[in-house]
């Protein structure tokens, strides 16, 4: 038995000790009692009667062992042509002094802070300064709208909001006060003070006396210790969007997030202490929270902190020149960050130059990684590309090639393997195991490992409903699969991209990835339509490659062929469009749901996490159009 599946034979039969052993990777300031709590299912708790701060396993530990001189943060900004090292020692300092700045404002210990920021270092001293006070804090994405943010204000109701004059999206400023200011007057809840970080390109209007600028604070400020919180108290709060508009609050526990983030660094992502990691991402989702800031921090790694696009800062070898100048050993992006890059530099000329001998892996997650971005990434970089799967909800990677434990050999479409601790099954509607190979919902069996999210702030109820209702006793994860011969796993998308045609039953995962392995395809998207007679048929929409010289009637032949070939005549597919572009959230998730509903002639709101919604604009006559062209 190789060394992936001992431990993942061992997480799954006797959790309490592989979870028990894992902790000890942590400084606790009172061991915990029990390591798994399983007295009240569905709700389970990691290290009860345990007592730790994050804060102190990110930072002050790492000084007082020896790390102090080394890298803890690296920020850089073609946007603002800036780059800056924060050693351990600085950066726990500056987080020391603002967390005592926030204490001043009247922050203690399981208050909330929001906290609205760019990239840029400020975001993680506060996230780190939160957790240093024992207070909970929620990142809303920089930039989103009033609207959104007074929804996350009033269900998170904070003592504090942190936010900065502006943010920068390529040549263009993003006024954030004035969002801000606009999210306080919707909000029923009443914010007590507003800390606003002045920047160079933008100088906001401050509200007196509730705002205070971010120097002002720092500078009257003392140092705050280290709160020791209990490892069931929650770390933070970061909502997801919900079906029914009110967004989804994933909580987020101290104890068990710092273990698994910690076991993961070094098992999956291959990376140990005094090493450089980069996740290109931002600390407004998931993979910032987890893989930006407290994975590479607790574990004494080197982290960056980019500012920047994959393309057009300042052009498609931007991601090389940054792997490049700080020796980043594994990069985490996002497909579609790949996808731009392919489409912009398609034979990968802009690595030229580069010195990438530091970079080991180039890791995918985020959206579902098709066969040809795979085959690109690999052949370009030389390199293993590691598709992985996770989400919001689970905070870290659920199913992966577990680099450090055991490399495993990569199948192109397939993130590999469950990651130990996650027993991940696929069940028919009925609730029985499928077969290998045969698709259906892709559920954990509870309980989940530590890292998870233990439920949603102040709604256990919903937490039930929307997770743990369809297939009782197992987690819902929302997407559709299979897991192969091999125990490989094969995420074909969300469930509600599966469409039915004619009673039959199609992955729009499966014909993307058909048209995608396309040499003239840059990406593309397939969505479910209504249809009369078939109840829904497939749609495509695709945009080519740069400089790509296609006779376009002949191309949707082609596709329509291959997918045909491949999938069957009951595919159905008979219409696709070229397109200048896809719309897209700002972490880069096509939005085939809203292109579904323009389709269908539904009145589609345009979605608060829309990274342009000039793109979903100049699609609507297109996807209302009634017959092909």
């Amino acid at each position: 038995m190789g060394a992936y599946a001992a431990a993942f034979e061992r997480s799954i039969a006797d959790p309490t000790r592989f979870w028990g052993l894992a902790a000890r990777d942590i400084r606790w300031l009172v061991p915990p009692d029990r390591v798994l709590d399983d007295g009240a299912p569905p709700f389970y708790r990691w290290f009860t009667g345990g007592e730790l701060n994050t804060c102190d396993n990110a930072l002050d530990r790492h000084v007082e062992e020896g790390r102090g001189d080394q890298p803890a943060l690296i920020y850089d900004s073609p946007l603002t042509a800036t780059v800056r090292s924060y050693t351990y020692r600085e950066l726990t300092e500056t987080v020391a002094r603002f967390a005592g700045a926030l204490r001043a404002l009247g922050v203690e210990r399981g208050d909330r802070v929001v906290i609205y920021l760019p990239m840029i270092p400020e975001a993680v001293v506060a996230m780190l300064a939160c957790a240093r006070l024992g207070a909970v804090h929620s990142v809303v994405f920089g930039g989103f709208a009033a609207r959104e943010l007074a929804l996350r204000i009033d269900d998170a109701r904070p003592k504090v909001v942190v936010s900065a004059s502006c943010g920068l999206e390529g040549s263009r400023v993003v006024p954030y006060k004035p969002l801000l200011d606009a999210a306080l007057e919707l909000a029923t809840h009443k914010v007590d003070r507003c800390v606003v970080r002045q920047r160079p390109q933008l100088h906001a209007d401050l509200v007196r006396p509730r705002d205070v600028e971010w120097d002002e604070a720092m500078a009257d400020a003392s140092p705050a210790g280290c709160v020791p919180v209990a490892a069931t108290d929650p770390l933070y709060i970061l909502y997801t969007s919900g079906t029914t508009g009110r967004p989804k609050g994933v909580v987020r526990d101290n104890g068990g997030h710092a273990v698994a983030l910690r076991w993961s660094m070094e098992n999956i992502y291959g990376v140990g202490p005094g090493e450089v990691f980069w996740a290109a991402s931002d600390v407004g989702w998931v993979v910032g929270h987890s893989y930006i800031v407290y994975a590479p921090l607790l574990t004494g790694c080197t982290t960056v902190l980019y500012e920047g696009k994959p393309v057009g800062t300042p052009d498609a070898g931007a991601f090389w020149r940054v792997a490049a100048q700080h020796r980043v050993k594994a990069l985490f992006t996002a497909p579609t960050a790949i996808r731009a890059i392919k489409k912009e530099d398609p034979d990968g000329t802009l690595l030229a130059g580069h010195d990438l001998s530091a970079l080991d892996t180039l890791f995918l997650a985020g959206e579902r990684l098709d066969s040809e971005t795979y085959r690109w990434a690999s052949r370009v970089l030389g390199r293993p590309v590691v598709d992985h799967w996770w989400q919001t909800e689970t905070g870290w990677p659920m199913v992966a090639n577990p680099r450090g434990l055991e490399p495993m050999p990569l199948k192109a479409g397939s993130p590999t393997v469950p990651v130990p601790g996650f027993d991940v099954r696929v069940l028919a509607e009925n609730g029985a195991e499928a077969r290998p190979g045969e698709d259906g919902d892709i559920v954990v069996r509870l309980p989940l490992p530590p890292g998870t999210l233990s439920t949603l702030w102040q709604d256990d109820e919903r937490f039930v409903e929307s997770y743990l209702t369809r297939h009782p006793g197992h987690y819902l994860t929302g997407d559709g699969g299979n897991v192969d011969a091999d125990g490989y796993v094969w995420v074909m998308g969300r469930t509600d991209d599966v469409i039915n045609v004619a009673g039959h039953r199609l992955s729009t995962g499966a014909m993307e990835e058909i048209i995608a392995a396309h040499p003239a395809v840059a990406e593309c998207a397939v969505i479910g339509v209504h249809d009369a007679l078939k109840g829904q048929v497939p749609r495509g929409l695709v945009v080519l490659k740069s400089g790509a010289d296609v006779d376009e009637p002949a191309l949707r032949d082609e596709l329509v062929a291959m997918v045909r070939e491949q999938v069957g005549p009951i595919a159905s597919l008979r219409r696709i469009e070229v397109v200048a572009a896809l719309p897209k959230t700002r972490s880069g998730k096509i939005l085939r749901g809203a292109m579904r509903g323009i389709a269908d002639g539904r009145d589609v709101p345009v979605p608060s996490t829309i990274e342009d919604p000039a793109v979903l604009d100049e699609l609507r006559p297109v996807l209302r159009s009634p017959t092909a062209p």
